[in-house]
């Protein structure tokens, strides 16, 4: 009986100040969540309106259905249709790519909350006064609860006008996706040691769900694939949001957060601060990285090799749906005014693709503000000032990752251009022409980012409001016929539309030219200011 009462009081100790450290961890992503999730909702919410510019008719609605029922590349990239209805095509546009944008924000929030808490010693300190065992656990899922739910909640009731039903179901199956992979970020972060590779890996499970879930809708018209039924991706469609809701799916969202859940809180109860399951391997006796620019490829070239092969599979992804594609908006004079606002007025094909490489180009501006940002994340664990210490100057420490960061944006764009050869076969020089001209935008979204992490790093993290705030400008501004002032905001909405328009040299010089300003301009201030200051 003793023992008893003594097992069950340890339990509320364990989640001692859980309260204190959740409302830190709001506050410190007080902006970040909210770009996140409102960018998410905003996609989701301007679908409506934009299918009902496209598809305004139910014989319009029910002839896309029918040519998305017969291509199973199309199925393979966004997922079957099961209704015509305005909200079942919205769920069916949007829904992998918001339930993976909400995926990623949950598994963001856990491990920066977790492990990069622990990797950089604030956690050990923290755990020093009467913070219990499990707290900064359960504050991390429940900051990412909060993300998701806020997500559901806006989501509900923004499309509540298509259905209550639907509405109702879709926010909760994105909230659903959110906390199964927040809950699997939970338990790699006590597997790994470094936040760096807890990133990498749950990004990576998120990448073979989206695969299986291709996989699957590509065999199949109808999501009963057994590909699709094993990817949390594929639950959500089988959800079934506006078309006869399958209520019972979201008993797998819940009974997989909490398995995982369950995992996660017994890994943290058995392992100390600091350590892990799979403990790095120790490096050689003696150091084989004699320059700051080797330390920052060692740093990440795992994340230039992911980012890699998923430019060169998007490439090859979308070079395949070419054709296809302009056949499926051949007949939809709204649509083809919309791939013409994207991509330029040469032709269909030709908008398609510039469309698409000017897409591919707004996701790699959000690869170079992550490669710029990894000099923070050095400089606030405290490892950049090791370096420094020595004969390195911190231009020159800087420019490690910066080469890093401007090349690999370069890099990744290429093989955008090799993977679109691969998959369309034609016009191979002026579709990887089409991607190269993306860099002067992107490397101008990096510059901000220099510049903002050089003058002050806790202004740093604003960097991804402005890459978010471009990339929204750049996917929904043509859908909504947003004006030129507004598309203009985006350095991407000043570059020549290629293939097939002519090439314009002076915005690419110009916003090189601004790249190159901001840069030195943000190594200036690094230069002057003190380190952590």
């Amino acid at each position: 009986m003793t023992s008893l009462a003594v097992r069950t009081s340890v339990r509320p100790r364990q989640l001692a100040g859980t309260g204190t450290l959740l409302r830190l961890a709001l506050r410190q992503d007080r902006l970040t969540t909210l770009v996140w999730v409102a960018v998410n909702t905003l996609m989701v919410l301007s679908m409506p309106g934009t299918l009902r510019s496209l598809y305004g008719t139910a014989v319009e609605r029910s002839r896309l259905a029918g040519q998305v029922e017969t291509n199973a590349s199309f199925r393979a990239l966004i997922g079957p249709v099961f209704d015509t209805s305005v909200g079942a095509l919205t769920a069916w546009r949007v829904g992998v790519y918001a339930a993976a944008l909400a995926a990623a924000t949950s598994l963001l929030i856990v491990v920066r909350h977790t492990r990069d808490e622990e990797e950089s010693g604030r956690q050990e300190l923290v755990a020093s006064g009467t913070v219990g065992r499990r707290a900064p656990l359960t504050a991390a899922l429940l900051a990412a609860a909060v993300a998701d739910a806020a997500l559901a909640l806006l989501v509900t009731a923004g499309l509540a006008g298509q259905g209550t039903a639907g509405a109702l179901a879709f926010g909760l199956g994105l909230a659903g996706v959110g906390m199964v992979f927040a809950t699997m970020a939970a338990i790699i972060a006590q597997l790994t040691e470094s936040a760096r590779l807890a990133r990498g890996l749950t990004a990576a499970v998120l990448a073979v769900a989206f695969v299986l879930r291709a996989a699957g809708d590509s065999a199949t018209d109808d999501g009963s694939s057994p590909l699709t039924w094993l990817s949390p991706l594929g639950w959500l469609e089988n959800l079934r949001p506006f078309a006869d809701e399958r209520w019972w799916v979201l008993a797998l969202f819940a009974a997989a957060a909490a398995a995982q859940a369950v995992v996660a809180y017994a890994l943290a109860g058995r392992r100390d601060i600091g350590m892990s399951f799979l403990p790095t391997r120790p490096g050689p006796a003696a150091g084989r990285l004699g320059t700051p620019g080797a330390l920052a490829w060692r740093l990440q070239r795992g994340s230039v090799l992911g980012w890699s092969a998923g430019f060169f599979l998007a490439g090859v992804v979308y070079g395949s749906l070419t054709d296809g594609a302009a056949d499926l908006v051949r007949d939809n004079e709204s649509a083809r005014r919309i791939f013409e606002r994207m991509g330029g007025r040469s032709g269909l094909t030709d908008a398609f693709l510039a469309s698409m490489t000017g897409m591919l180009g707004l996701i790699a501006a959000l690869y170079v503000v992550a490669s710029v940002l990894r000099l923070h994340g050095e400089e606030t664990s405290g490892r950049a000032e090791t370096v420094l210490a020595c004969a390195v100057g911190r231009l020159r420490w800087a420019a490690g990752h910066l080469t890093i960061a401007f090349g690999g944006s370069a890099l990744i764009m290429t093989l955008a251009g090799a993977g679109f050869a691969v998959g369309y076969g034609k016009e191979v020089v002026p579709v990887l022409g089409a991607c190269l001209v993306q860099l002067p935008a992107v490397w101008v979204i990096g510059a901000v980012a220099v510049l903002l992490y050089g003058v002050a790093p806790r202004l740093a993290p604003v960097s991804w409001g402005v890459a978010v705030a471009v990339l929204l400008i750049g996917w929904v501004g043509p859908a909504l016929d947003a004006p030129r002032i507004v598309l203009d905001l985006s350095p991407f909405g000043h570059l020549p539309k290629l293939p097939g328009g002519g090439m314009e040299w002076r915005p690419v010089l110009a916003l090189t030219g601004l790249a190159v300003a901001l840069v030195a301009a943000g190594l200036t201030a690094l230069r002057r200011r003190d380190s952590g200051c």
